[in-house]
């Protein structure tokens, strides 16, 4: 028997009631012998009436007063709180709240062995799984396309694979995966083969920003009503999007930060291995000990000074440029090391 303190004027307790209500149907269906409690939190009846019938369990019938003796009877100090009565502080999850949106009905019986079984389960499988252990689903061991066309799991054996999180609401989301979509293109028609693979990994709010995110991409996704997606968000710890967690070919992986190694090195840094980053830095330092440390623009004022730039347009042929600029520490001026060639020759 476990006691659920919510109120309906609170956000984050609506928020979470579907996910104890998949959690409670889940468990009656095992078998498990599980019933829980609404205890309210509402000022007005109505509230507390509308708030109900979201549940399939339950109340303590409305009183303000026995409420708030349960209530301070459990040191409840915060909602949505969700309190089992059968076992002692020590042994309950410190966050059960938490522990339930991230793992649903796996996360019985609530007790902090079950939650530290769950978390070395989650670190095996990004240490050691392989990519059928991550990507499939239960009763679901397939990817859709762009065209809804079902492709088995099995058939990214042996690929270098980009599990992408993103969303559609996200303006930073949409922005790189051009970019990404650039990367992926160039990749597989270079090698004349389908070498580099992404998964989206949908963060969005709905089946129908879904589709439209999906519309935009040329790669795969795990369908949107398949739980992979909130575990993998879990497994891997993302915090913010986007995000690229890379894969190698042997399943193992190779980068949780493959974002910034696309934003900075594009199509260039496949297969996106550290020994690759590496040879990409020394080559990038080898030209920069070619390059004068300052030089002078006559059709600019102050001494342009050698500098490393993440991203920035140079002024001369007004094309995007990165790495290696000439920029003035006085305004915001810029140029390609071969616009500054073409100047002096010039």
């Amino acid at each position: 028997m476990c006691l659920f303190f919510s109120a309906n004027w609170c956000r984050p307790c609506r928020g979470f009631i579907p996910h104890l209500v998949e959690l409670y149907d889940t468990l009656r269906k095992r078998g498990v012998s599980l019933e829980i409690v609404f205890v309210s939190f509402d000022r007005e009846e109505d509230g507390f009436n509308e708030h109900l019938k979201s549940m399939p369990w339950l109340a303590v019938p409305f009183d303000v007063n026995l409420h708030r003796r349960l209530i301070d009877r459990y040191r409840v100090d915060r909602i949505p709180s969700f309190i089992p009565l059968y076992s002692d502080d020590d042994m309950t999850v410190q966050d059960l709240i938490g522990c339930i949106e991230d793992y649903g009905a796996n996360a019985f019986p609530f007790t902090r062995k079950r939650h530290e079984e769950l978390k070395a389960i989650d670190k095996r499988k990004r240490d050691e799984a392989n990519l059928e252990e991550l990507l499939a689903g239960e009763g679901c061991n397939f990817l859709t396309s762009g065209d809804d066309i079902k492709v088995p799991v099995s058939e990214l054996t042996d690929k270098t694979i980009g599990l992408y999180f993103s969303a559609y609401w996200s303006p930073p989301c949409r922005s790189f995966t051009i970019q990404l979509t650039d990367v992926y293109n160039n990749l597989n028609a270079a090698k004349n083969s389908h070498c580099f693979e992404i998964v989206l990994i949908s963060t969005d709010r709905d089946l129908k920003e879904f589709n439209v995110n999906r519309s935009s991409m040329p790669w795969l996704a795990i369908p949107y009503e398949d739980r992979t997606r909130h575990d993998l968000c879990r497994i891997f710890d993302i915090k913010g999007i986007p995000a690229l967690v890379v894969i190698g070919p042997d399943g193992k992986v190779i980068s949780e930060n493959g974002k910034f190694i696309v934003s900075s090195y594009g199509a260039d840094a496949y297969p996106f291995t550290e020994s690759r980053i590496r040879d990409l830095e020394a080559a990038l330092r080898s030209q920069g000990e070619t390059l004068p440390q300052q030089v002078e623009d006559i059709k600019h004022e102050h001494v342009l000074k050698l500098d490393m730039a993440k991203a920035y347009v140079c002024d001369f042929c007004k094309k995007q440029g990165k790495f290696w600029a000439f920029s003035c520490d006085v305004c915001d001026y810029d140029l390609h090391p071969s616009c500054v060639e073409k100047l002096h020759k010039d």
